[in-house]
């Protein structure tokens, strides 16, 4: 199933896709009459849609059939503005996860995946929404287009053979990355990383454009990524090539928290990020035919789509902030 969160007037409403139609949940179902406090409460709001787990995909299933028979609850996609699928309590990132973009930028040693954390609170913007350019945070503001992983069940010390029980669906994270606030070169070459300033900031996290559930995802380690930006092919990998897989990961950051549903894990980027080509902060990036050299970072006026096959294409245009 392919659930997204849709904004009608002043409220952000609980949707699934059915073909070129998103199916409003609770207009389906007769604007909740007949289902209990609880079940009304699950279609009203996504972490508790995603908590519910099987119970609420069958309340979704059966709104998606009440539509197609009477035709209720129902607009075209291309008319209904798209928010963020979810609103994460907090967005637990892993860096340093593809072999090609280690090697576009200094030099790395580390034995597990990277880790740092995003705020959704002011980060998380959805699809269409605009990523700000602060100048005051960075000029140098990079693309990264990741999986996100969407938890479903809660759990702690969950196993590497367990991990995919836990997970409700997968949708598209742009990694925003302040790179002059991420990156500081050593004389030596090396470089010292300051991952809170680097990835915290307004806008820092475009998340979307839909949540699809776990069972229409054959396999995680396989799905074809890319990044374009004003249409030019900037990144193209797939997560085969993930050096910690999706279970892996999941049973990482499990070590360390408690996972809770609608938590969002994101699994890292591929190279071909604008870094690569910055010699100010160490960027080696190697030519490549299949996809365009970054020429500098993001300006306001670009646009920028990430795209996962089996998930769709998150596009998001960079503007500049306003004054403060």
């Amino acid at each position: 199933m392919r659930l997204a969160r849709y904004t009608r007037g002043r409220e952000v409403r609980l949707a699934a896709l059915d073909g070129d139609d998103v199916v409003d949940l609770l207009d389906a179902l007769g604007g909740g009459r007949g289902l209990s406090a609880a079940e009304k409460a699950r279609l009203a709001d996504m972490t508790a849609f995603i908590a519910g787990g099987r119970a609420s995909l069958a309340l979704a299933r059966r709104a998606v059939n009440a539509s197609r028979a009477r035709g209720k609850g129902r607009k075209p996609l291309a008319r209904v503005k798209l928010r963020a699928p979810v609103q994460p309590g907090i967005i637990l990132c892993s860096g340093e996860n593809y072999w090609d973009h280690r090697e576009e930028k200094p030099i790395v040693t580390a034995k597990e995946p990277e880790f740092f954390i995003k705020i959704p609170i002011t980060g998380v913007i959805g699809p269409g929404d605009a990523i700000l350019l602060d100048t005051k945070v960075t000029k140098k503001l990079d693309y990264e287009t990741e999986l996100a992983i969407v938890i479903g069940r809660p759990g702690r010390h969950i196993p590497k053979e367990r991990a995919l029980e836990h997970i409700f669906g997968f949708t598209i994270m742009n990694d925003a990355t302040a790179r002059d606030r991420q990156v500081k070169l050593r004389p030596d070459g090396s470089a010292a990383y300051s991952l809170g300033p680097g990835k915290n900031f307004d806008t820092c996290a475009p998340l979307g454009p839909l949540i699809v559930t776990r069972d229409e995802i054959a396999d995680p380690q396989s799905l074809p990524l890319r990044t374009r930006v004003n249409g030019e092919l900037r990144q193209n990998n797939s997560t085969a090539k993930m050096i910690w897989s999706v279970a892996e990961l999941v049973h990482f950051f499990s070590t360390f928290l408690t996972l809770q549903p609608g938590w969002v894990i994101s699994t890292g980027t591929p190279g071909g990020t604008a870094w690569g080509t910055d010699a100010e902060l160490g960027g080696r990036f190697s030519a490549r035919t299949d996809i365009k050299a970054a020429s500098g970072y993001l300006k306001p006026g670009d646009t920028v789509e990430c795209e996962i096959d089996g998930i769709g294409t998150l596009r998001n245009v960079v503007k500049a902030a306003p004054a403060a």
